[in-house]
């Protein structure tokens, strides 16, 4: 939830007795401390700092060439000049000195998305007393998650928002439901498994702590509250929300992720591998038309309200 998850959210969710997340892997380091700092200023709440572990890309100069050509139409219609040279941002887990920080940080807890950190640096986080959570879509990463050591296993359906935290597979190959996954997940690790995809109100928790989750990953459920950090535009999306008005698309960053419908999520086209498209799409993100807006299938179920009013009435609701 980058950007959505302001130090207010993460705040109100722990303060409720939940726990709150800073979305960190975009953040430079010393605004990462800035908005840990002012967690730690509103709650002395568990909170948990999350990052991105993906795969470094290489591209060639034919498709950086490719790719430019794509987005020229939409940079010369929104008056932004030429599209810039393609590049990988800076926001992998080893750059940056996000590790360094992680360390002197320490958050009680730390979440990864898209496999784990290196070897050496997990040891590291773990060494510091952090507990580690990663994300898996499939029963296979989860295996792989806890042989490397995780705490807990995010077991992410395919009806989540956001980016699919998925490893092992490409991510939109056939993503398997969270009430399918969570069960199979369950027999198969030794770890607590937390539920995560379209739980956004009090029977969506029930039923993924029926089939064995020991808690909930909620995020869409969140954003309407009046501490999220989401635009206006995007915040009239969601309160117009279709029950169908999702769609999963790699045009934002080159992988896939769950978002609702847009001229953007249609027309666009992911030409680079992440996170090189990023580099090529944030230009456009001033304009509603191509602005992602991250929503999981269950959007239309969110309503504004304050973040712990929301927390207590879930935990209230499942006892």
């Amino acid at each position: 939830m980058a950007g959505a998850a302001t130090p207010q959210l993460a705040a109100a969710v722990s303060g409720a007795g939940g726990l709150g997340a800073l979305g960190s892997a975009m953040l430079p380091t010393d605004e990462l401390r800035r908005q840990s700092a002012a967690v730690r200023e509103l709650t002395d709440r568990p909170f948990q700092l999350n990052f991105f572990c993906h795969e470094r890309p290489e591209i060639d100069a034919r498709t950086a060439a490719r790719a430019r050509e794509h987005f020229a139409p939409f940079y010369d219609e929104l008056g932004l000049g030429e599209p810039p040279e393609p590049v990988a941002p800076p926001i992998h887990f080893d750059e940056d000195e996000r590790l360094e920080a992680l360390l002197e940080l320490r958050p009680p807890v730390a979440s990864f998305q898209f496999g784990l950190p290196r070897p050496e640096a997990l040891e590291a986080v773990r060494d510091a007393g952090i507990r580690v959570l990663a994300s898996a879509t499939t029963v296979a990463e989860a295996e792989q998650l806890e042989r490397r050591g995780v705490d807990a296993v995010v077991a992410q359906g395919a009806e989540a928002g956001g980016h699919r935290g998925s490893f092992l597979v490409e991510g939109d190959d056939a993503p398997v439901g969270t009430l399918a996954l969570v069960p199979q997940v369950v027999d198969a690790v030794g770890v607590p498994v937390i539920a995560a995809g379209g739980i956004t109100d009090p029977r969506q928790l029930a039923a993924v702590l029926a089939l064995g989750a020991g808690a909930a990953q909620i995020g869409t459920a969140f954003l309407r509250c009046p501490e999220s950090g989401i635009s206006e535009s995007y915040r009239a999306a969601l309160r117009d929300a279709r029950p169908d008005g999702t769609i999963l698309t790699r045009y934002f960053s080159g992988r896939p992720g769950r978002t609702l419908r847009n001229r953007g999520a249609e027309e666009l086209e992911a030409v680079l591998p992440y996170p090189v498209q990023l580099s090529l799409t944030a230009p456009l993100l001033a304009s509603d038309d191509f602005q992602p807006m991250w929503s999981g299938q269950s959007g239309a179920l969110a309503r504004e309200a304050p973040a712990g009013e929301i927390v207590r009435e879930l935990a209230a609701a499942v006892g």
